[in-house]
């Protein structure tokens, strides 16, 4: 994951790994937001996630606005095709994640925000290896237009400056020297930079950077991969001027953010003061929820069952289970007890987990993690 403050020449940009066109065009030729370029600096495993998403998110997006293309073309043509209709529309929602249960204002509301991906990426490394391993990721990309995928390696000026978004994405500690490389403040002057290292503070961020640029917060979680992530955000920092420029770019800014965060799954707003919470939780959650996970499934082959029905099964109840969270509102308490049936097998084994005080266990592997999370980019005495 860790970038490098090693400068080369601009032909350590590697080849284009697509030719890009802005995702945000919308159907029947309709012009949508300026392109703009979105640079990783320190692209491993989140990075990787983070872009995966995204283009995956631009890739249905584009399919979704063809699809509503052709219906508009269909209901022209033939009035009388309603049900062909009806079965693109539900395409159209099947590629953007709508539906189970989102309103149609909700849906129409995240359709706006991806209109606003980035149209081109620049992924940095430190590593040959690892510029050899993303350009191996994103090979696919090539014959793509929904996104070009630039593997920039030792040169975290280059693809600061060709970039009008920049995603920290490096080792915490490795921050400060990227940001005080000669020409980076520069580079960076007037942009808005994401930062996703854990325990480094925005003041401690702003402190390398020009004052025009923009710091926020991340912290997304590796489902992003797939689109199922939860990103926490820092709120932009309020304008300094009531100048319409100022406002236009804060609101630039906060529809950017949006968009890339939206693509891969969930966001939402949280104060600093809650981050080392929120990266111990949303962070690291997935590694926590798989040991359980695996858990359930090395129990089920203690049990007989095969290993790849357990773990199939666990993993479709511990899914099933947060939607119902997710989608009802209902407490998990509350669908933990409407399973619960009097002198039931499910009572059982609740029991055996309090007797093994799993509850207190988890809870305070959120504690051990946030208190860890807390102490990493701070200067250590």
């Amino acid at each position: 994951m860790s970038s490098s403050r090693t400068s080369q020449s601009p032909s350590s940009v590697a080849e284009s790994a697509g030719a890009g066109t802005n995702a945000g065009a919308g159907a029947g030729g309709a012009v949508g937001p300026p392109p703009y370029a979105l640079g990783i600096v320190g692209c491993g495993t989140m990075g990787i996630a983070i872009l995966s998403g995204i283009l995956a998110s631009s890739k249905a997006f584009a399919a979704a606005a063809l699809l509503q293309s052709q219906a508009q073309q269909s209901q022209a043509a033939q009035s009388r095709t309603d049900v062909a209709n009806e079965a693109l529309s539900e395409s159209v929602a099947d590629l953007l994640g709508e539906g189970g249960g989102e309103g149609g204002e909700e849906e129409e509301r995240r359709r706006m925000e991806l209109k606003y991906l980035p149209s081109t990426f620049y992924a940095c490394v430190a590593r040959q290896e690892s510029g050899r391993r993303l350009k191996s990721l994103f090979a696919n990309e090539r014959e793509g237009e929904e996104g070009s995928v630039q593997v920039v390696v030792g040169d975290n000026l280059l693809a600061a400056r060709r970039s009008d978004v920049v995603l920290l994405a490096c080792k915490p500690h490795m921050v400060a020297d990227i940001l005080r490389e000669q020409g980076m403040q520069d580079a960076l002057k007037g942009k808005l930079v994401i930062s996703i290292c854990a325990g480094l503070r925005i003041q401690q961020i702003a402190a390398c950077l020009h004052p025009s640029s923009t710091v926020v917060r991340a912290m997304p979680n590796t489902p992003s991969k797939i689109r199922e992530g939860m990103t926490v955000l820092t709120p932009l920092p309020p304008l300094s001027s009531s100048s319409s420029s100022s406002s236009s770019s804060h609101a630039q800014s906060r529809s950017r953010l949006l968009s890339i965060f939206n693509a891969i799954g969930k966001c939402r707003f949280l104060d600093e003061k809650h981050f080392d919470a929120a990266t111990a939780l949303a962070g690291s959650g997935p590694a926590f929820a798989c040991v359980f996970l695996e858990a359930m499934a090395d129990g089920g082959v203690m049990m007989g069952l095969p290993r790849k029905e357990a773990l199939e099964l666990a993993a479709q109840s511990m899914q099933g289970a947060a939607r119902m969270v997710l989608q009802s509102g209902a407490h998990p308490a509350s669908i933990k007890d409407s399973v619960t049936t009097p002198g039931g097998c499910t009572i059982a084994g609740l029991l055996n987990l309090e007797d093994g005080k799993v509850r207190s266990t988890v809870a305070r592997t959120i504690q051990a993690a946030a208190e860890h999370a807390a102490g990493l980019g701070q200067v250590k005495k």
